[in-house]
């Protein structure tokens, strides 16, 4: 037997965990996109307005801003739930793979891009949890194999590292091109 639900009962919201703080931080997202849309598209003359640059992403971002207003105000007026604080915490382990991959980047030009990825590789595998044998060597061959694809069948051009400046004659030319 289905039961038909009111009005307030099909809409009724309430306010989950970590709710309000992505609430607040998707809105100042937005008004940033906002603030910025002038200087990152373009307005032309003489165009029809659908057909200008900067009419669809305005319509986006307008939209965006709207609705993560109206998110907001839904995220305020709702009955909250308690664990917020767990919530938020669990954002906030997930930023760590984020700063080690900038600690990545950075890396790169001071000890290249071979080393670094097979650091960064190796590190990784550890941080997950993956300690045996077999997970270490794969995830160095998988530093070694990300490099040659990209660096010598690729051929993305990557800053060679400071480091190599330290290395044989012989070694340092081939090194810098394909490592």
């Amino acid at each position: 037997m289905t039961r038909l639900k009111t009005f307030q009962e099909l809409f009724k919201r309430d306010r989950r965990p970590g709710d309000l703080v992505f609430a607040v931080l998707f809105l100042g997202f937005c008004l940033f996109l906002l603030a910025n849309l002038r200087s990152q598209a373009q307005w032309l003359d003489n165009t029809a307005t659908v057909a200008q640059p900067a009419f669809w992403p305005t319509v986006a971002v307008i939209g965006m801003s709207f609705f993560a207003g109206l998110h907001l105000i839904g995220s305020m007026v709702s009955p909250r739930i308690p664990g917020r604080l767990k919530e938020g915490i669990f954002w906030l382990r997930s930023a760590e793979y984020a700063v080690y991959f900038l600690i990545y980047v950075w890396s790169v030009p001071i000890v290249g891009y071979l080393l670094s990825t097979i650091l960064f590789s190796l590190f990784l595998t550890v941080r997950l949890g993956y300690r045996s044998r077999t997970a270490i060597i794969m995830s160095v061959l998988f530093g070694l194999s990300v490099v040659l694809v990209f660096r010598t069948g690729l051929q993305v051009r990557i800053p060679p590292g400071q480091f190599y400046q330290y290395l044989p004659d012989s070694i340092r030319t081939f090194a810098m091109v394909y490592l």
